[in-house]
Formats: C-alpha cells, structure tokens, sequence
C-alpha cells in the first residue's frame, strides 16, 4: 500500500501523524510511504529523518492525494482538500464528524473510505487512539486555564502573604 502523510494545514496544528520510526514500521512491513515536504517541521522531524527512515518526500499535497491509496493527517480534512480526496481512496485521521456537517458531506461526495482515530476499538472496548489525547487534552487544559487566568486579570497578592515584593510593580 502506498501510504501518503499530509502537512497538517489547520490553523495553529504542528504535528504530524507519523513519526520517522513509524516510517520505519511501515516501511518494514512493505508499505511505501510518501511525506509531504515539512509535514514533520513543527513536531521537529526535519524531511532528511522521513528519507533515512526509507520514505519519500514529496512536494505537495495534490501529489500526495493524486498517489496515495490511504492519506493520513492529525486533523480533519479541509475544505482545500476535498477535492483532492479520490474515490477509494482511505482517508485515516481524526475527524469528528458529529461537529462538521459539511466535511461529513463531502467525504461522503467523495465515496472515499474514512476511518476516524477516535473510532477505532479494541475487543475490549477501550478506544487506543482517542485514550492518550484525552489524556493530553486534560493536562493542557489546567496550563491553558492558567494563561488565560493570568492574561485576563492581574495578578492578586494575598493580604495573608503580607507585603507585595518589588517584583510585582
């Protein structure tokens, strides 16, 4: 199977679906795998690690669509992207697609097979892709809540701890 790994395009999302070691895997078990150029850069895996890695970079993302039988990303699909998606074609991500109408329907219009991370189940039951963002999310969201604490009102100094040191004027 050709195996395409997109440069995610959503505002403010840095990683990237697949690391150089799970290239390797892919690689290993006779899969080709072509990486969009820079698809790693904001998770710091430069485009030399994918090619040591055995895979091939590839320029764009119409490239990538054009090639692939299965697409990956982080994130849902964009509408810049639908069109690109074929007929056939896996397309393996998150996408949550209760929230999105619109990205429902055109992967639909697509007649693309679209596997969502946040399905995939065990015999279990457990959900292996969706536990550790979870996770993720719910230790981001204390240091999120603090920022936007500390941002939006200034900081208090407890009359208990007695008089504000010079540091806070």
């Amino acid at each position: 199977m050709i195996v395409g790994i997109l440069k995610e395009i959503k505002t403010e999302e840095n990683r990237v679906c697949m690391t150089p070691a799970g290239v390797e895997v892919m690689i290993h078990n006779g899969h080709t795998v072509l990486v969009e150029k820079n698809a790693g850069a904001g998770s710091g895996f430069a485009d030399e690690a994918y090619v040591n890695a055995g895979a091939k970079t590839i320029g764009t993302p119409r490239e990538i669509f054009d090639t692939a039988d299965m697409v990956m990303h982080v994130k849902e699909p964009l509408p810049p992207e639908y069109d690109l998606i074929r007929e056939g074609q896996i397309v393996f991500t998150y996408l949550h697609l209760a929230a999105d109408e619109t990205q429902t329907r055109a992967l639909i219009k697509s007649k693309s097979v679209s596997i969502a991370y946040e399905t995939i189940q065990k015999a279990d039951g457990s959900l292996p892709l969706l536990t550790p963002m979870s996770e993720v999310a719910g230790r981001m969201a204390i240091q999120q809540g603090a920022k936007y604490l500390w941002v939006s009102t200034p900081p208090r100094w407890p009359a208990v701890w007695g008089p504000r040191s010079s540091c806070w004027t």
